[in-house]
């Protein structure tokens, strides 16, 4: 079983090269990637040993080149994995695009079928049917107002297919600037065996200011609450801000607030006539804010510190967190580029640090290699079915090398080992990787 699944995979990255490699010759203007990467581990816990975990993932991209005037457009990006080293996990196939489109009428009309992700809708815009969009050029300054609407199933995140009874539509307004200015209103319904699941709002925008300041924001409001249980609020909200102060001096503020609440869950359990808590209503509430300086000292040379606070429950304190570090590019002319970051958190009655370092250089035109160190309270665990856990450890320290090796202007090679280790915990990692670009 493990022999066929892993000649399986092996079979499918190698059709797609061919069939990228087909497509190609034939269509020399769009562009594609094909991924194979492989990994495993060896580690030993106390008196416990455990090694040979492997997974191995490929995957492949195709798309057309972007289109402002009549003419077809289409993407394609898969990812397929299997885990030959146990029996417990099945191989499974993401699909993020597969859809093909055209453009007519001097690119103001636009229709796609197939699955796609409508990046205007952020989580949301996953979609497995048709869209259709009509634009607006040269309209009251902006470069154009765009009209969607979309319609079609819910697609399946991490396998292939789609979720039953589950069917998704909405439509969005986008205004579209010089300098990547972008305002885009959308409303996202879901619909689960003939209920609401979802109503909601999203927004998202894109606001550079002049040439010093920039604001990215998304959010989300639902209408109702889920199922129609509850109230509806905003659920998530995120702002990232940069101003340039001076020509060597930039100021960071991210603020990113949501809550978690199982709405399919929600759902269900209204459909098969089961009672849903107020606890399940209220959600997971996230909250975090930051500042940060960075300061440029010399070319290539910048140092940087930021203060933030963090909450994972709303009836929990906040916890506070301090980082600081610098990056050097070709540090005094050595060839080397450094980066050290620090990083503590603390909260009423404990605190710790942790840090970051990076040591890397080309060593010819075609190889560039990194040592990282890190050192934290916590590391990610392969347990025994092939899945992950996150471990809280005393101080557990990681120690990587890095290579990245340019074969030619089509063909990147990756490859990584890295030792863990703590009081009880000793692990070795490798990962490799081959990515083939046309």
């Amino acid at each position: 079983m493990r022999r066929t699944r892993t000649w399986a995979v092996a079979l499918t990255a190698m059709s797609t090269l061919l069939l990228a490699t087909d497509l190609l010759a034939q269509t020399p203007k769009p562009w594609g990637r094909v991924s194979f990467m492989a990994d495993g581990f060896s580690a030993s816990d106390g008196d416990t040993g455990r090694s040979g975990f492997t997974e191995l993932v490929g995957s492949f991209t195709f798309a057309s080149p972007y289109l402002t005037k009549d003419g077809a457009e289409y993407r394609f990006d898969l990812r397929s994995a299997a885990y030959p080293s146990t029996d417990d996990r099945s191989s499974r196939t993401s699909i993020y695009d597969a859809y093909a489109g055209y453009r007519f009428a001097g690119g103001t009309w636009l229709v796609r079928g197939g699955q796609m992700w409508l990046n205007d809708l952020g989580g949301l815009g996953s979609i497995g049917g048709a869209m259709v969009e009509y634009s607006l050029k040269e309209v009251a300054g902006l470069q154009r107002i765009r009209f969607g609407a979309f319609g079609g199933a819910e697609p399946k995140i991490l396998d292939a297919g789609y979720v039953s009874n589950v069917v998704k539509a909405g439509g969005y307004v986008a205004f579209d600037g010089a300098r990547s200015w972008r305002n885009v209103l959308g409303f996202v319904t879901v619909r689960n065996s003939g209920v609401t699941e979802r109503s909601v709002l999203t927004m998202t925008n894109l606001l550079p200011f002049g040439s010093r300041v920039f604001v990215y924001q998304a959010a989300e409001i639902d209408l109702t609450g889920p199922a129609g249980v509850g109230s509806g609020r905003l659920t998530y909200l995120f702002v990232n801000a940069r101003v340039t102060a001076a020509s060597r001096v930039e100021l960071q503020g991210v603020y990113h607030r949501g809550r978690s609440i199982d709405t399919r869950t929600i759902t269900l359990d209204q459909l098969n006539g089961r009672p849903v808590s107020a606890r399940a209503l209220e959600g997971w509430l996230f909250e975090s804010a930051e500042g940060r300086v960075t300061v440029t000292l010399g070319r290539g040379f910048r140092v940087f510190g930021g203060y933030g606070q963090d909450r994972s429950e709303a009836t929990d304190a906040s916890t506070d967190r301090g980082t600081f570090g610098f990056f050097a590019g070709n540090l005094l002319r050595t060839g080397f580029d450094v980066r050290v970051s620090g990083y503590r958190r603390s909260r009423p009655g404990s605190s710790y640090n942790a840090w970051d370092a990076s040591v890397g250089r080309s060593l010819t035109s075609r190889v560039y290699l990194t040592f990282d160190y890190s050192s934290s309270l916590a590391v990610l665990q392969v347990d025994a079915a092939g899945g992950y856990r996150v471990s809280q450890r005393p101080r557990t320290t990681r120690y990587a090398l890095s290579g990245l090796v340019n074969l030619n202007r089509w063909i990147w090679l990756q490859l990584t080992g890295e030792h863990l280790r703590d009081g009880a915990l000793s692990e070795i990692r490798w990962l490799s990787g081959l990515t083939f670009r046309f």
